[in-house]
């Protein structure tokens, strides 16, 4: 087989494998449905991320919104990365044992979710190994179109997800510290970046306009989960994520910093994980650094290892990545896998287990937040059955997180439900101009204690209808609450309250300072 042929027959084993992996019996995440509905509210940025994603999830809504619809483009895209390194091994004269080598990452390491899972991580790693990319084939050919490859590829990568800015900052800062005049005296890299800038700019037009809430998600990262890393962590995720193919990034990341030619490739890789570290970020928002450094690595290794050796990396690959599925993807329901993890302690040792809250659980978060989510549509759907057609014409259907608002209006349409809402990350800007002309608030919250706090008495009648019972979902304990007859007080205070959630998001925590808050009860309306 001729190279460049094993390299999309790799590339297409790499897009079909996932499915083949997990099992059917898991629904969407969380954070995807976050995204297909941000698809329903098209514009040039959330809360939370960039626009770029809400342009596949607009296409997953399109195409009916089924599982396979969500999980195509991270499977596809992790597939066209891969053609991106397969094609640099082949420009830095690798063959076949390299383009399988510079593989085995992409399906035995965290690549394997990553590309599983429709979140901006999959598009950051494309953008992060394009714009590289395209750096490279300048530095081989001399061509300005590959600058423009990696201006356009920053571009879209700020249009993902904003940690493109650290990588281009370490490649930056790599060109500088290589004193790399090739690619700095070109003009064509300085337009290059400007039009990266240009396609990124509605983005930055919408965060002013908004007040720059991502600053505000950013801190709300910070206070909840960030400050709890460390960089000990952060420095032992980075060996554990690729530790199937050590071998291959090292030596990549040993051949650039030799190489004067690609040495701003190192450079950046230092830099950015040095930046990360310094920010507390989370382990996985380095990994778009990886792809090129398998790229440098597999040819290295073809040339210098002995057939012996070859077949030695290749097994050893295989039999680490055979270890990591399990933790990677959920190949069996949600309580075999639980008892999987009892009897195979990896997932512990590895710290698989452990949630945001810093405990250790029965199955890893990502999974824990892939269940429930139809369970927890058909009682809301039971609920508003119960009610009179007049009943149903003045109800708010209101949720704690926007878990839950997504998963009522993803599943929603097909029991018969309205729209939800709820004040929770980009949710905040959908709620209808009218929110507070209810008189039956259905409410459902992840607060076990909802019925202690005071709020609760401005209604007539506040029965918890149903709750979720699922040992191994995010979502167990949750509270179906059927609030009926609100007061005026209650009505005035819940848009009093939306008022400050929204002011909250641009004055980045000046709204702590007010206490006027009604509703403040430091629980999940609060």
């Amino acid at each position: 087989m001729k190279p460049i042929r094993l390299l999309y027959f790799l590339a297409l084993i790499k897009l079909i494998v996932p499915f083949l992996i997990q099992s059917p019996v898991w629904g969407p995440h969380r954070d995807e449905l976050l995204y297909l509905a941000e698809a329903r509210h098209m514009t040039w940025g959330y809360m939370e991320a960039p626009p770029l994603l809400s342009v596949f999830a607009w296409l997953t809504n399109l195409l009916g919104g089924a599982m396979w619809a969500i999980k195509i483009w991270p499977s596809l895209v992790g597939a066209m990365t891969y053609v991106l390194v397969g094609r640099l091994v082949l420009h830095l004269g690798g063959r076949w044992f390299a383009l399988v080598l510079a593989w085995m990452p992409f399906v035995t390491g965290a690549w394997l979710r990553m590309h599983f899972l429709f979140q901006p991580n999959f598009l950051d790693i494309f953008c992060w190994t394009a714009m590289a990319y395209g750096l490279i084939r300048f530095q081989q050919t001399g061509r300005s179109v590959h600058l423009y490859v990696a201006g356009v590829s920053f571009g879209l990568g700020m249009l993902a997800k904003y940690t493109m800015a650290f990588y281009a900052t370490g490649l930056l800062a790599g060109l500088l510290l290589s004193r790399d005049k090739k690619i700095l005296a070109n003009r064509h890299f300085y337009y290059a970046i400007g039009l990266g800038l240009l396609l990124f700019l509605p983005n930055l037009l919408w965060e002013a306009r908004h007040g720059f809430p991502i600053v505000y998600h950013m801190k709300t990262l910070q206070d909840n989960q960030l400050q709890y890393l460390s960089a000990w962590t952060f420095l032992k995720d980075q060996l554990l994520y690729n530790v199937a193919t050590l071998f291959t990034w090292v030596t990549g990341l040993i051949w650039a910093a030799r190489t004067k030619q690609y040495r701003f490739v190192a450079w950046a890789f230092i830099v950015t994980l040095a930046l990360l570290v310094i920010g507390h970020g989370k382990s996985y928002y380095s990994q778009g650094a990886y792809p090129i450094l398998f790229a440098m690595g597999a040819p290295r290794l073809e040339a210098w290892a002995d057939k012996w050796w070859k077949i030695g990396m290749l097994a050893f690959s295989l039999f680490i990545g055979i270890l990591l599925i399990p933790l990677l993807l959920p190949f069996k329901g949600p309580a075999p896998l639980a008892d999987y993890y009892v009897h195979h302690p990896l997932a512990r040792k590895v710290g698989a287990l452990r949630w945001e809250d810093q405990q250790d659980h029965s199955l890893p978060q990502d999974f824990a937040d892939m269940l429930s989510w139809e369970e927890l549509t058909q009682k809301v759907a039971r609920a508003y059955g119960s009610l009179d057609s007049t009943e149903k014409a003045h109800t708010l259907l209101f949720c704690d997180n926007y878990g839950e608002a997504g998963a009522l209006n993803y599943y929603g349409p097909k029991y018969h439900l309205p729209l939800a809402y709820s004040d929770n990350a980009s949710f905040l800007y959908w709620m209808p101009p009218d929110y507070d002309q209810f008189d039956v608030l259905l409410l459902v919250t992840d607060d076990k204690q909802e019925m202690q706090h005071r709020f609760i008495k401005e209604f007539k009648s506040v029965p918890v209808v149903d709750s979720i019972a699922n040992p191994y979902a995010r979502e167990d304990g949750t509270l179906i609450i059927l609030l009926k007859g609100s007061s005026d007080a209650f009505r005035k205070a819940f848009r009093i309250k939306i008022d400050l959630d929204k002011l909250k998001t641009t004055a980045h925590g000046a709204v702590q300072e007010l206490k006027s808050n009604p509703l403040d009860k430091g629980g999940s309306m609060h």
